[in-house]
């Protein structure tokens, strides 16, 4: 945007330097020739004076003289001609050759061929009447080079396209500057929305940036990035209260139920465990909400884990919750190997799990299944399809959004927010969440995260992992 704002401000200033710089070096070329030929014409006058006294005392040795001496101080030919056009006296002219000859024997003088072009100028030619007491009596010619008029020409334009030159490489840099100076402001939005996006709610743009048209703006933008920061510290502030406050309850649960696994018959244990692992795992979504509460980076707890061992668990705890539902799992491929933070994996596969289980009908079938990348560098792919209704193609590049529920599933409980929080989740550890229509209905959706590169060139090791 910085170079075509500055060539806006360049092309019209360069176009105002051809004009008047083409006007101005066409005055130069004819300056310069005009001064030439009143210099010549000049010499003509004196050149009259003496031929006037050579043709009415019929004797051309008079004017001879002159002649010769005129073509040896200024290499200018002349000639003098009588009434008749004949050839009276020449410094090695031929006046017959000249055509301004027969103006000056009818009385005009010649006029001067002002050509604005250096290459169109050849000779410069003077052709002056000779008269005695108001009769004519012949004229005087003279033909000079016009090399001198076109080199004085082109060092004029030579100077004249240096300056503009300068001019242009000026108009440069001040439509650079100008243009600088104007999205100045624009740059600063830009830098400041970008700190913004990175998790620095209090960068600001200073006020006396740029022209006064923009500061109106970068007022009314910091005025929203501050609302923005006050909003963002208020629901943190409201995550992190509502998490403090959730786990002592929790904490007091974790405690009854370690106290029922003491009393708890045998044939029961497998229930108590599972109720075990899910208040562990509600412990780690607290904890996972306090660390998104203070802005922390939950990749700072990636450890190297097996995928597809975490997705198996967690399909066999969810068995126990979707009662009427199918869970199927199948784990394609070895080296399904990943480093993130397994409380990012659990919490996004959870919420993807729920909402498949909740729109699956009674007696329906969700199929869950675990791709290892076929190449390197790739993702491991952790895929989750319902066979439910599904939702119309236009909508489904909203079901991320939050807050967002279709129209079509008004009655299902919930509130639109478990895919986006799962979006969310896994772009913290690099990853992404892609959505997409099975044939024969229903959803699926493709949790992806990257897979575990090699280490030193060497290819990872599984049985030498430790799984979480």
């Amino acid at each position: 945007m910085r170079t075509r704002l500055a060539i806006i401000l360049f092309v019209p200033c360069v176009l105002v330097l051809a004009l008047l710089g083409s006007a101005y070096a066409g005055n130069v070329a004819r300056a310069n020739q005009q001064e030439v030929y009143l210099d010549r014409l000049a010499d003509a006058g004196y050149l009259v004076i003496t031929a006037r006294q050579s043709l009415t005392a019929d004797d051309p040795a008079i004017v001879e003289g002159d002649l010769d001496r005129y073509r040896e101080v200024y290499g200018v030919e002349a000639a003098v001609v009588d009434q008749s056009g004949v050839t009276w006296a020449t410094n090695g002219l031929d006046p017959q050759e000249v055509d301004e000859r027969q103006a000056a024997l009818a009385g005009r003088r010649g006029e001067a061929d002002l050509s604005s072009l250096p290459w169109k100028a050849d000779r410069v030619v003077v052709a002056e009447p000779v008269y005695d007491g108001g009769d004519l009596v012949g004229a005087v010619v003279t033909v000079s080079d016009a090399d001198e008029v076109s080199r004085s020409i082109w060092s004029s334009w030579g100077i004249l396209v240096a300056a503009g030159l300068v001019m242009c490489v000026l108009a440069v840099v001040i439509a650079h500057r100008t243009a600088g100076w104007v999205l100045r402001p624009v740059r600063a939005v830009d830098t400041a929305m970008g700190e913004i996006g990175r998790g620095r709610l209090d960068a600001r743009i200073p006020p006396s940036t740029g022209p006064p048209e923009l500061r109106a703006v970068i007022t009314r933008f910091n005025a929203m990035a501050a609302q923005v920061e006050h909003s963002m510290h208020r629901q943190q502030e409201f995550v992190s209260n509502a998490s403090h406050e959730l786990r002592n309850p929790l904490n007091a649960l974790m405690l009854r139920v370690e106290d029922l696994a003491l009393s708890t018959p045998s044939e029961h244990a497998t229930e108590v465990a599972h109720v075990r692992a899910e208040a562990v795992r509600m412990a780690h979504i607290l904890d996972a909400l306090l660390l998104l509460a203070d802005d922390a980076n939950l990749a700072g707890g990636a450890h190297r884990l097996d995928v597809a061992e975490l997705v198996a668990r967690r399909v066999d705890s969810w068995r126990l919750l979707a009662v009427g539902r199918e869970l199927t799992f199948a784990d394609h491929g070895d080296g399904a190997w990943a480093e993130l933070n397994p409380i990012v994996l659990e919490c996004a596969f959870d919420a993807v799990l729920d909402n498949a289980v909740k729109f699956s009908p009674d007696g329906g079938r969700v199929d869950v299944s675990v791709t290892a990348p076929v190449r390197p560098g790739g993702a491991v792919e952790v895929v989750v399809r319902d066979h439910g209704a599904g939702v119309p193609p236009e909508e489904l590049d909203r079901l991320a959004e939050r807050f967002w529920r279709s129209p079509g599933h008004s009655t299902v409980r919930g509130s639109g927010l478990g895919l986006a929080i799962a979006s969310e989740l896994l772009a913290t550890g690099g990853g992404g969440l892609h959505l997409g229509l099975p044939d024969g209905g229903g959803l699926e959706v493709r949790l992806r995260v990257p897979a575990l590169a090699a280490v030193d060139g060497a290819p990872v090791d599984p049985a030498a992992e430790v799984t979480s």
